[in-house]
Protein backbone atom coordinates (compact mmCIF):
# COMPACT_ATOMS: atom_id res chain seq x y z
CA UNK A 1 0.00 0.00 0.00
CA UNK A 2 1.20 3.38 -1.00
CA UNK A 3 0.75 6.85 0.37
CA UNK A 4 -0.80 9.35 -2.34
CA UNK A 5 -0.79 13.00 -1.27
CA UNK A 6 -4.08 14.26 -1.04
CA UNK A 7 -4.06 17.85 -1.98
CA UNK A 8 -3.12 15.65 -5.89
CA UNK A 9 -5.52 13.40 -5.26
CA UNK A 10 -8.41 14.93 -4.35
CA UNK A 11 -10.70 18.13 -5.11
CA UNK A 12 -9.63 20.99 -3.33
CA UNK A 13 -13.18 21.21 -1.42
CA UNK A 14 -12.92 17.48 -0.24
CA UNK A 15 -9.71 17.69 0.66
CA UNK A 16 -10.55 20.91 3.02
CA UNK A 17 -13.42 18.97 4.31
CA UNK A 18 -11.57 16.09 5.52
CA UNK A 19 -9.09 18.46 6.61
CA UNK A 20 -11.48 19.55 9.47
CA UNK A 21 -11.82 15.93 10.68
CA UNK A 22 -8.24 14.90 10.49
CA UNK A 23 -5.82 17.56 9.75
CA UNK A 24 -2.45 16.47 9.20
CA UNK A 25 -3.15 12.41 10.60
CA UNK A 26 -2.80 9.82 8.82
CA UNK A 27 -5.95 7.86 7.59
CA UNK A 28 -6.81 4.73 5.91
CA UNK A 29 -10.33 4.78 3.45
CA UNK A 30 -10.88 0.94 2.40
CA UNK A 31 -11.73 -0.25 -1.12
CA UNK A 32 -15.62 -0.85 -2.11
CA UNK A 33 -16.22 -4.13 -1.48
CA UNK A 34 -16.64 -4.92 -5.12
CA UNK A 35 -13.05 -4.11 -5.77
CA UNK A 36 -11.38 -6.15 -3.03
CA UNK A 37 -8.91 -8.50 -4.32
CA UNK A 38 -8.52 -11.86 -3.07
CA UNK A 39 -5.38 -12.46 -1.11
CA UNK A 40 -2.81 -13.76 -3.65
CA UNK A 41 -4.29 -12.79 -6.55
CA UNK A 42 -1.79 -10.06 -7.42
CA UNK A 43 1.12 -12.31 -6.82
CA UNK A 44 0.15 -16.18 -7.95
CA UNK A 45 0.91 -16.86 -4.43
CA UNK A 46 -2.57 -19.04 -3.85
CA UNK A 47 -2.19 -20.91 -6.91
CA UNK A 48 1.48 -22.12 -5.92
CA UNK A 49 0.40 -23.01 -2.43
CA UNK A 50 -2.37 -24.91 -3.74
CA UNK A 51 0.41 -26.59 -6.47
CA UNK A 52 2.71 -27.17 -3.26
CA UNK A 53 -0.23 -28.69 -1.00
CA UNK A 54 -1.29 -31.05 -3.79
CA UNK A 55 2.41 -32.35 -4.30
CA UNK A 56 2.55 -32.85 -0.75
CA UNK A 57 -0.80 -35.26 -0.70
CA UNK A 58 0.53 -36.72 -3.67
CA UNK A 59 3.80 -37.75 -2.07
CA UNK A 60 2.24 -38.96 1.22
CA UNK A 61 -0.51 -41.63 -0.97
CA UNK A 62 2.61 -42.61 -2.58
CA UNK A 63 4.20 -43.33 0.88
CA UNK A 64 6.47 -40.76 2.14
CA UNK A 65 6.66 -40.16 5.68
CA UNK A 66 5.36 -36.84 7.42
CA UNK A 67 8.87 -36.37 9.06
CA UNK A 68 10.20 -36.27 5.70
CA UNK A 69 7.79 -33.83 3.69
CA UNK A 70 7.91 -32.11 6.92
CA UNK A 71 12.47 -31.61 6.33
CA UNK A 72 11.79 -31.67 2.54
CA UNK A 73 8.87 -28.44 2.63
CA UNK A 74 10.15 -26.98 5.54
CA UNK A 75 6.97 -27.23 7.62
CA UNK A 76 6.15 -28.55 10.86
CA UNK A 77 4.50 -32.02 10.84
CA UNK A 78 1.44 -30.62 12.57
CA UNK A 79 1.20 -28.18 9.57
CA UNK A 80 1.72 -31.33 7.37
CA UNK A 81 -0.99 -33.23 8.76
CA UNK A 82 -3.41 -29.81 8.03
CA UNK A 83 -2.39 -29.89 4.67
CA UNK A 84 -3.31 -33.27 4.45
CA UNK A 85 -6.57 -33.23 6.52
CA UNK A 86 -7.92 -30.17 4.01
CA UNK A 87 -6.85 -32.72 0.85
CA UNK A 88 -9.16 -35.21 2.08
CA UNK A 89 -10.77 -37.35 -1.18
Amino acid sequence: MGYKNGSVLLPAELLKQIQDYVDGECIYIPRLTANRKKWGDKTKSRFILAERNSEICRKYKSGIPVRELSETYCISPQGIYKILSAHKD
